[in-house]
């Protein structure tokens, strides 16, 4: 898959990198409190006692141990009796690329550190939301100021108005937007409003997008559905999916022949414009226009799910970069700074259906929350600061081009691409089109990449059916030190 540039001129970078914020914070040890210490006789207790007594701290010398995840393997064990699989999202648990799951102690700009000390270059950023680094000092400070005056107060604030003016000001289609509290959230409530819109039953999704957890989306799925491999999730009722179809991406015959069989009954189309939650996969030239087109001339809604490309690809998400404005958009990631948000929205006359103004029902008690409005606040105004995504995208070009050759000089069959601060690759010789050219991917070389990387100090997403994301805290030299690491494991592997 040919790589692809951020889209805009401007003039230099226009800002400095400032290396001495990778520096680790410091650690926290957590002890165990009387009153677990005094409940010796339950198993429940000596399990917690176990837990609180993996160490948080890391020792000065630890560039100097050979690698070890010996604390994370106790926590991790622990774990495993107290949350489904040891952990709270899936992809954490290591499943698609085997050995032991990392738990993590602290992060600051484009590091993070594990519990036995380890230090990493980190290419997941919280699964996206940390384009502007871990930890940014200028967040924090203002995550304490609002503090002070409450977490949550369960009625209206300013910051909400603020943040909807940064969002509604970038995102083209975006003239109302109704906040909520994750992607998941986000998308329920844009396809509930598709169908109250339009009066319509059915939605088209593409094979390998992922759209959240909510039952209509668990067909074909991406991300952790992908990753594991799981068949359509058991508990789903036939009757929550019977109303969604499906297409290979980047497939609009498919499209065209749904729109046919289901002539005036289609709410709407909703994708990923670039997908990444089947690895990185761009849309071939057209397809996005025609999407446009198709769902114009039907009376359907298009629905962009932008939690992961908004703010990422460009200001204005990946609708700004090629040119193509939606009926609503989904956001998430970014927009909460770091911290749990999603949101919806779209052209005035559909928003409006929204309860309180029109009949459409949906709320949220921590929706619109301070603490995620005043992150998101100071995360937009830093991304459109002159310069930012031309940054990321020359330290991302710089890393997937790096990669790739590395991976082909050692004889490996390898493809990949980027936009912006978002990139991803695949242990096949490509192209990549779709979810199908995916999983032709050689998973277990991918899953011994993957740990050789975790030996060499950079952590990447734990599957070969997830994007990486780059930042503006990683440096030149984040990125060389990337490269080289990667050099080493194709060699070895």
């Amino acid at each position: 898959m040919a790589a692809m540039a951020v889209a805009g001129g401007g003039g230099g970078l226009g800002f400095s990198l400032n290396l001495s914020h990778h520096r680790r914070p410091s650690s926290i040890i957590i002890s165990p409190s009387s009153s677990l210490s005094s409940s010796s006789s339950s198993s429940s207790s000596r399990r917690f006692r176990k837990a609180f007594a993996v160490k948080m701290t890391a020792t000065l010398d630890e560039k100097t141990k050979s690698y070890s995840l010996r604390k994370s393997e106790e926590a991790f064990n622990i774990a495993k009796e107290l949350m489904p699989g040891g952990v709270n999202s899936p992809v954490r648990a290591f499943k698609s690329v085997g050995g032991q799951p990392i738990v993590m102690d602290s992060v600051k700009g484009s590091h993070m550190w594990d519990i036995d000390g380890n230090e990493y270059i980190d290419y997941v950023g919280s699964w996206g939301p940390a384009i502007i680094g871990h930890a940014d000092d200028e967040v924090i400070a203002a995550l304490g100021e609002t503090m002070k005056k409450g977490t949550s107060f369960g009625a209206p604030c300013l910051l909400e108005n603020t943040l909807a003016e940064l969002v509604i000001s970038a995102v083209p289609s975006i003239q109302m937007v109704r906040f909520v509290n994750s992607g998941t959230e986000a998308c329920m409530g844009a396809l509930r409003l598709a169908r109250a819109f339009t009066g319509r039953e059915y939605i088209v999704k593409f094979e390998g997008c992922y759209h959240g957890h909510a039952d209509p989306f668990l067909v074909k799925a991406g991300s952790g559905v992908a990753t594991l491999g799981l068949p359509d999730s058991p508990g789903v009722p036939k009757a929550a999916t019977s109303g969604t179809l499906t297409s290979p991406y980047n497939d609009l015959e498919t499209v065209k022949d749904l729109f046919e069989s289901h002539k005036g009954e289609i709410a709407a189309v909703i994708l990923e414009p670039v997908v990444g939650n089947s690895g990185f996969i761009a849309p071939k030239p057209g397809f996005l226009e025609a999407l446009r087109e198709i769902t114009q001339k039907n009376g359907a809604l298009l629905i962009f799910d932008e939690v992961m490309t908004g703010f990422r690809l460009s200001y204005g998400g990946a609708q700004e970069y090629f040119g193509i404005t939606p009926d609503i958009t989904t956001l998430g990631k970014i927009i909460g700074g770091g911290l749990p948000v999603g949101a919806y929205g779209g052209r005035r006359d559909i928003m409006e259906m929204v309860a309180p103004a029109g009949p459409m029902y949906q709320a949220g008690t921590l929706s619109g929350n301070p603490l995620a409005m005043t992150a998101g606040i100071h995360t937009l105004k830093r991304l459109n600061q002159s310069g930012r995504y031309e940054y990321l995208n020359k330290i991302t070009s710089e890393l997937i081009d790096g990669i790739l050759d590395a991976g082909r000089r050692a004889g490996h069959a390898v493809c990949g691409g980027y936009i912006g601060g978002m990139f991803g690759f695949f242990f096949t010789e490509g192209p990549v089109y779709n979810f199908s050219d995916a999983k032709k991917s050689d998973t277990a070389k991918f899953g011994r990449f993957y740990r050789g990387m975790l030996e060499e100090g950079v952590y990447l997403a734990p599957s070969q059916f997830e994007a990486g994301f780059t930042s503006l805290a990683h440096s030149s030299e984040d990125i060389q030190q990337t490269i080289a690491a990667a050099e080493k494991v194709f060699r070895r592997i």
